[in-house]
């Protein structure tokens, strides 16, 4: 009798060591959420609007019939060729949720994106995309998600999502308005551009200004440092109102229509 509790205890032991090596780690769940969350992708097929996570399987198949079905119902989320964000990912044992676009809540989804793992989640900004609404898409593995990270994910989806950002940012231009694509091809900033955009021309400022001028909220972009041309880019709120150059001395002399940086 002792020499099978022994044994016994022996197997229970050996099975719950077994277990804990595809538990999954926190590290890992870490690595997934920080990996996903505010990434962009270009939709390659119509992601439709549902009211629960539309189903996938971890071999990267779906059931384009009940995914058909949803989009009839509720209408399209995203089309073929428009640019998506990830806004929130779940991560647990055997699936993980993606939300884009912020799922699909009623309401602006640009108010309420979400970072986080369960319920520990806080906002983040990102910018724009040219998709129509959310959609939410649920990754069911057979018993554990094993060792599966980020990049796993992204190869999974591969074909309903293309995560090459160099696709996702030529999609995202070519949906612009004509002057603001020319802009920001030619790496200029025009008035009636948002701040997504202006970065996209011109990168990230050296500095920026804030004031609030009768109840209007402004703030400068300025590129540049003296001596040399430098760029102010003002915002009323979320838009260019004015773009100015002026040639900085290093005694601080300033001569205005410097001309473009070339």
């Amino acid at each position: 009798m002792r020499v099978f509790s022994v044994v016994a205890a022996t197997v229970w032991m050996a099975a719950g060591l077994q277990a804990d090596t595809k538990k999954l780690s926190q590290e890992q769940r870490r690595e997934i959420v920080r990996g996903l969350t505010a990434e962009w992708a270009t939709a390659k097929i119509v992601l439709p609007v549902s009211k629960k996570p539309l189903p996938f399987d971890s071999l990267g198949g779906w059931d384009e019939e009940a995914w058909m079905n949803e989009n009839y119902r509720n209408g399209p989320a995203a089309r073929p060729g428009d640019m998506v964000q990830i806004t929130k990912v779940e991560v647990d044992e055997d699936k993980i949720k993606i939300e884009i676009n912020d799922g699909s809540k009623e309401g602006s989804f640009w108010d309420r994106v979400q970072i986080g793992t369960g319920n520990q989640t806080a906002p983040v900004t990102r910018p724009k995309t040219n998709a129509m609404a959310g959609a939410s898409i649920e990754i069911k593995f057979p018993d554990s998600i094993g060792d599966t990270d980020a990049t796993g994910v992204k190869k999974i989806l591969a074909k309903v999502l293309d995560f090459d950002k160099h696709t996702a940012v030529e999609s995202y231009i070519d949906s612009l308005p004509e002057p603001v694509r020319e802009a920001i091809k030619a790496k200029k900033a025009i008035v009636g551009m948002d701040r997504e955009q202006v970065l996209m021309a011109l990168g990230t400022p050296v500095s920026k200004s804030r004031e609030t001028k009768e109840d209007v909220d402004y703030e400068d972009f300025i590129y540049g440092k003296p001596p040399g041309i430098m760029r102010f880019v003002k915002f009323a709120g979320a838009k260019v109102v004015s773009v100015q150059e002026y040639y900085a001395g290093i005694n601080g002399s300033t001569m205005d229509n410097a001309g473009p940086i070339k």
